[in-house]
């Protein structure tokens, strides 16, 4: 990663590089839940902007994302530029890119480029399912599903840590060497089996991340377990659709991280588009972890949490990246 820094007239064509990948960020020190998705008041309280635009691709495929807000009573804005390009594997390259833009809020002066790559991306978002695993999934927790193989993939799991202690985990992905590939990243340290299908690996656990890009439902109502909590990733444009709406139909909660959002995006959208869902049923992510009569009330309920992404999380973790960087910079 590499950041630009702008406040200073003499070094705004300076490069103040970072360390190229950046350590892993604590659940507490990432989301510390008040601060990032909305437990307590912050979020519905000082959230002045919250908005998202995207591009879509489709030869090859990819879609990019432009998300931009700020928080009132404080020093900045950010506006962030994401992209997903998904055969970009094929080059070697991270499906991923992107970086962090921040300015001042009281002037609209540049202050800093993160070339974060989406990686910042990724982590809050891989933050973001390990809160919504926290509040919502069972209690105990008998087996981990994910589908896909990729990134974001390996980072749900690595961050579930924060909130079960499970080590039994099924993986799928369409491209046998890439599920190989991460088996291997977790030997060791997690049981990994392999699963044929989507609804095979269903069938053997309690809490299920979905994230790949797919257009195709990869689960059917009859595949979920009594008590499934799912988190969706994948499903962040109006076209992807990782469950079918009969699911969402089925669940007990259904959670979204933006109800804005979701009237444009993810498995939310699709749901009350195909009429399996009223908007009414919906609950979102800050008020649902601020009231225990929107969560489980027992072990046999089913959950999903749809998370299309929200600029609060990338405000405050762009913010939080630049402020250390200066105090190291200063000490």
């Amino acid at each position: 990663m590499s950041l630009f820094e702008l406040s200073e007239a003499e070094n705004r064509r300076k490069v103040q590089p970072l360390a190229r990948r950046m350590r892993p960020v604590s659940l507490e020190e990432f989301s510390g839940q008040q601060h990032f998705l909305g437990e307590g008041k912050l979020l519905h309280r000082l959230i002045k902007a919250d908005r998202l635009l995207a591009v879509i691709f489709y030869d090859p495929p990819g879609d990019v994302h432009i998300k931009y807000g700020y928080i009132k009573n404080t020093d900045f804005y950010v506006i962030k530029i994401a992209s997903g390009f998904y055969g970009n594997s094929q080059w070697g390259i991270p499906s991923s890119q992107g970086m962090m833009l921040l300015f001042n809020q009281k002037t609209g002066e540049s202050v800093a480029v993160l070339l974060d790559e989406g990686h910042l991306t990724d982590i809050r978002t891989a933050a973001a399912g390990a809160v919504a695993a926290k509040f919502f999934a069972p209690k105990a927790v008998k087996g981990i599903g994910i589908l896909g193989t990729g990134i974001q993939a390996k980072l749900q799991l690595q961050y579930l840590k924060e909130v079960t202690t499970c080590k039994n985990v099924w993986v799928w992905g369409r491209n046998p060497s890439h599920v190989q590939e991460f088996k291997a990243v977790f030997d060791g340290e997690y049981d990994i089996q392999i699963a044929k299908t989507p609804a095979e690996l269903a069938q053997q656990v309690n809490l299920i991340v979905t994230t790949t890009p797919t257009e195709k439902a990869l689960l059917q109502l009859e595949d979920i377990l009594p008590g499934t909590h799912i988190t969706a990733v994948g499903s962040d444009t109006s076209d992807k659709q990782e469950l079918d709406s009969a699911i969402l139909s089925k669940a007990d909660l259904v959670i979204a991280d933006s109800i804005p959002q979701s009237k444009s995006r993810g498995e939310i959208y699709r749901a009350v588009l195909s009429g399996a869902i009223a908007e009414n049923k919906v609950s979102e992510l800050g008020t649902a972890i601020q009231n225990i009569h929107l969560q489980r009330s027992n072990e046999q309920q089913i959950s999903v949490v749809d998370l299309t992404g929200v600029a609060v999380q990338d405000i405050m973790i762009t913010t939080a990246v630049y402020e250390k960087y200066i105090t190291k910079m200063q000490g």
